[in-house]
């Protein structure tokens, strides 16, 4: 049992389970609006990263315990992953909290929900980033119902899906990224003329996506020098990947220039034309940013062969808020470095692919945009709304 749990017996209890650093970036920001609405009278437990620790939230034990990406991997570490999840279970059980907030990692974390609720069906169960259900297995909406309460969402589109699904409440909270709008964009000439472009590539925050998009970004890169002799090339890079990524840059011919950390990326940002990515938030980020995109994905065999399951008219995230494919995606043997070169090289011109995409991406800010507050501030309010029922 958590000894703040015990020490806090007269303010309310949130128990947070998370599963991965994501989720933990988005925890500390709850945990920082819950206790400036409530001036502090807020005790927390569960599982934490670095940034959920530094607000201090001790955790069950090491996130990295659990933080597994990819069908393939979650099959084949289940046993650890129960494990754990039944270890999180007891925990709650014994540390007797007032609502339980689940983090995203839906794999983990909604596997322990349901456990909690058979046991304790009274406590109230928060869930702070929606499950795909609008493109991947869309029965889980209405079977969420038994034990969610409430679903928060980051995407404005997920409200109607959980609707239309028969999933829980629903509320668009807004993502994170619309508070950062202003580390995102350049300032006055931070951004040079067109005539001298420059290129982010970014390969991906995962291992197995940065090892299986190098060589075909790395031939791109290629094809865009040639045409580009001026060509800036710059690609920011995950610290726990660098080993990876230097290790896929041997077979490159065009050596770009590497950055590192979150100051340094949205810098490249600030200063990029034009962006090759791999699928995932990034492209929400390079959307708000303004900045045209191509981008790739490749899956794991398994995920390979179910992807006829995929449900969405997209797998990149700024496409699916904009409501159309604005951004051209590849996926698997369509990801390969011709097409994605002649898909590429027009948004370093001035063109009608690159004006097409400008005046998509404007559109972000409208479909994004809370009627008031911050979304870390959504989520403090409607938890604390659920804790006074």
């Amino acid at each position: 049992m958590k000894e703040e749990a015990v020490a806090e017996q007269n303010r309310p209890l949130i128990y947070i389970v998370i599963g991965e650093e994501s989720g933990d970036q988005l925890g500390a920001r709850a945990v920082l609006a819950l206790k400036s609405a409530t001036g502090g009278q807020i005790a927390f437990a569960g599982l934490a990263g670095e940034r959920m620790q530094a607000e201090g939230l001790k955790s069950l034990f090491p996130l990295q315990d659990i933080a597994v990406m990819g069908l393939v991997n979650i099959i084949k570490q289940y046993p650890a992953l129960h494990r754990r999840g039944m270890e999180v279970v007891a925990d709650i059980l014994a540390t007797k909290p007032d609502l339980l907030l689940i983090i995203d990692s839906p794999e983990f974390t909604h596997a322990v929900a349901k456990r909690v609720r058979k046991q304790r069906p009274d406590l109230p169960i928060v869930n702070y980033v929606s499950p795909s259900v609008w493109a991947w297995r869309p029965g889980r909406a209405k079977k969420m119902a038994r034990y969610v309460d409430h679903v928060l969402a980051l995407l404005p589109f997920e409200v109607q899906a959980h609707k239309d699904l028969g999933g829980p409440a629903c509320s668009y909270v807004g993502h994170p990224l619309i508070e950062r709008l202003d580390v995102l964009r350049p300032s006055e000439g931070e951004r040079g003329p067109l005539d001298a472009p420059v290129l982010l590539v970014l390969p991906g925050s995962r291992r197995s996506e940065v090892s299986r998009l190098m060589v075909e970004f790395g031939a791109v890169v290629a094809q865009a020098k040639a045409q580009h002799p001026n060509l800036r090339v710059i690609l920011p890079a995950v610290s726990h990947l660098r080993s990876l990524i230097d290790e896929g840059l041997q077979d490159w011919t065009v050596a770009p220039e590497i950055v590192e950390g979150e100051a340094a990326k949205f810098a490249a940002f600030r200063q990029a034309h034009a962006a090759l990515a791999a699928s995932g938030t990034v492209t929400l980020e390079l959307g708000l940013a303004g900045i045209p995109m191509v981008v790739a994905y490749k899956v794991d065999w398994l995920m390979g062969k179910l992807k006829f399951l995929f449900k969405a008219h997209s797998f990149v995230l700024t496409n699916l808020v904009l409501g159309h494919n604005a951004i051209p995606e590849f996926l698997d043997e369509d990801a390969n470095a011709d097409t994605l070169a002649a898909h590429l090289l027009p948004l370093l011109s001035d063109s009608q692919e690159r004006a097409a995409q400008m005046a998509a991406l404007q559109l972000l800010d409208e479909r994004m945009q809370l009627p008031e507050g911050t979304p870390s501030g959504q989520v403090a309010r409607i938890v604390l709304d659920h804790l006074a029922k």
